[in-house]
């Protein structure tokens, strides 16, 4: 991967409010992380290592998952719902603080605005929303748990 793909890469995570990518092939690994103190950091064999300035702390948005996580088979009778899924690494929080109100509960309409969740990475808390608009029919997630990228955190009836 030559430099002016990385910085694309780069240009995408801002476009989409990514905090984190990740990418690895048999000869190359790359990973940018975004809103934190640390730098972005690239390596591969044979290119000098590079350190980049991290950007700004931002928001996640749901919708920047990849189109594979979002397509991912439905289980008995869900194939009409539409998967949320989780755009980053991290801990999975259904409610601002433990003695809060969940941001949405089954049966709780959204839409592409609504707050349905936090996730923590690297102690930032990033506010998800639907990106959608339906109902909640599912709740995939346990409260406090980690959830990994690409992974369903709701299921959305659409309409």
């Amino acid at each position: 991967m030559d430099l002016e793909r990385i910085k694309s890469v780069i240009d995408l995570m801002s476009e989409n409010d990514l905090c984190e990518f990740s990418i690895e092939e048999k000869d190359f690994k790359l990973s940018l992380k975004r809103g934190g103190v640390a730098p972005v950091v690239y390596a591969a064999p044979g290119v000098a290592s590079g350190v980049a300035p991290a950007a700004a702390p931002v928001a996640a948005a749901a919708g920047a998952a990849p189109a594979a996580a979002a397509a991912a088979p439905a289980a008995g009778g869900e194939e009409n719902l539409t998967p949320i899924p989780s755009p980053l690494v991290g801990t999975f929080y259904r409610a601002s603080s433990p003695d809060a109100d969940p941001f949405v509960q089954v049966g709780s309409r959204v839409n592409k605005d609504t707050v349905v969740c936090i996730i923590e990475a690297m102690k930032v808390m990033n506010e998800i929303k639907a990106e959608t608009s339906g109902v909640v029919k599912r709740i995939l997630i346990e409260n406090a748990t980690a959830v990994q990228f690409g992974e369903p955190m709701f299921l959305i009836e659409k309409g």
